[in-house]
């Protein structure tokens, strides 16, 4: 049973708008309500019902401009490649296509998703430390741009099915740089003790990259790395590019290939709290590009082209999930339960390593959060909260509770534990809204059953 610790703190008595990098870009407050893209939020939650995911297009579209800008503001040739695995949809292919980025996909079902969107195969890169026979299959005969290798069983299908179709597959090696990032240990993948890649220490990256240029089917290009998500200190990449363009230097002396590509993951962190003070883009930009030349300048190497793969710093703060306040149980002298009609079905980083949120009541939004109160979710799971012991305005029955920052990893890791159907996700820009993925329906819960 989930024990949630006493915790004695004071209502902030902060209104929307003092949440600051929290909000989505358009975020704004109109006759007490909070109004997203121009929407009303709460005629939101009325038409299109609750729980909702909500996400605001003007922002993420600025983000990977953002990217865009301040990455090849030091380096023209630069791709942004959007880690699809922190939201995907229809919709969103169309968005990054539209903005002229890459995809990031992780699995056969997110490319059969992207594929369906119509983005462009050869702007997509294949990701996964596992992946399926046949998710390479897919893969290969789409004509995704690049395929991120793994494993040493990996590089040796690749080859064997390339070469049965008489072509050759792009591919990047991914290394562990053995950099521990400064983030929750659940999201570090750049360690030595880590299941993504190739680790340096042990040589085991060097004696893929060998083998890489060694097989007709495969066409190396480059590395990958990635050391972790929600990173606050930009050392971190420092440390790590020293360390791969130096594995670099050695791929040249002991193969005389020259690496074209580098690709250095995402993981760049985002406010999810008040007290939270991420680096910029502009900043990650300059760290990443720099540092990248300034190494390459000292081993005599040619500056390679460069990609980041940044998820969920594009759609994070842009996205929020609206709930209905169905009851509000206050135990004497402990704490105070608003209950809503979703839960860790459609946001699990609560239960999974302790995410906080920011929450606001979106009917009064203009009021000070002057109480404070555990938002609990409807399933059958003590530890089913999404904010503990948060401040809150004074809330009642038929509220509409937003929370905020829940546009990356929610609706992409969303369940239907309880049977409960998963949210509808709509876009809001301009004073309109779109419906772009459905509210799931009881049917839906249904349509795998093959029968008694």
């Amino acid at each position: 049973m989930a024990h949630f610790e006493r915790v004695d703190i004071d209502p902030d008595f902060k209104t929307t708008m003092d949440l600051g990098a929290v909000l989505p870009q358009t975020a704004q407050i109109k006759d007490g309500h909070l109004y997203i893209g121009g929407v009303d939020t709460v005629e939101l939650a009325k038409e299109y019902g609750t729980a909702l995911y909500v996400m605001d297009e003007l922002h993420i579209r600025t983000q990977l401009r953002n990217y865009l800008e301040w990455t090849r503001f030091h380096w023209k040739n630069v791709d942004v490649v959007y880690a699809g695995k922190a939201f995907i949809s229809m919709a969103m292919c169309k968005l990054v296509e539209e903005e002229g980025c890459f995809l990031d996909v992780s699995s056969g079902g997110e490319l059969a998703l992207a594929l369906a969107s119509g983005f462009p195969a050869e702007r997509i890169f294949s990701h996964g430390n596992n992946k399926t026979l046949p998710e390479l299959t897919e893969a290969i005969e789409a004509g995704v741009g690049r395929i991120v290798v793994d494993s040493f069983e990996e590089l040796e299908r690749i080859d064997q099915l390339a070469c049965e179709r008489n072509l050759q597959q792009s591919v990047l090696i991914r290394v562990t740089p053995g950099v521990v990032a400064d983030t929750h240990e659940y999201i570090q993948t750049g360690s030595e003790d880590s299941k993504f890649g190739f680790g340096l220490k042990d040589g085991l990256a060097l004696d893929a990259v060998k083998r890489a240029l060694q097989l007709p089917g495969v066409d190396f290009r480059g590395l990958h790395m990635h050391i972790g998500s929600q990173i606050f200190a930009l050392n971190s990449y420092a440390k790590a590019i020293e360390v791969i363009v130096h594995f670099m230097d050695e791929i040249r002396e002991q193969t005389g290939f020259t690496v074209a590509e580098l690709d250095t993951g995402g993981g760049l962190g985002i406010a999810y709290g008040v007290p939270d003070e991420p680096s910029t883009i502009k900043q990650y930009g300059k760290v990443i590009v720099d540092d990248i030349k300034e190494h390459c300048e000292q081993h005599d190497l040619p500056v390679p082209r460069i990609m980041v793969e940044p998820g969920r710093s594009i759609v994070a703060n842009a996205g929020v999930t609206l709930y209905t306040v169905g009851t509000i149980k206050a135990i004497p002298n402990i704490r105070t339960f608003v209950a809503i009609d979703g839960g860790m079905t459609d946001n699990i980083r609560p239960a999974l390593y302790g995410a906080r949120y920011e929450p606001v009541i979106a009917n009064k939004a203009d009021k000070p959060r002057d109480s404070v109160v555990t938002i609990a979710g409807k399933h059958c799971e003590s530890g089913d909260v999404v904010v503990v012991n948060t401040p809150l305005q004074t809330a009642e029955v038929g509220d509409i509770v937003c929370v905020f920052a829940t546009g990356a990893y929610c609706q992409s890791m969303a369940s239907n534990y309880n049977k409960q159907v998963r949210p509808g996700v709509v876009f809001v820009r301009d004073g309109q809204s779109r419906l772009v993925v459905r509210r799931e329906t009881y049917d839906d819960l249904m349509r795998c059953e093959v029968g008694l």
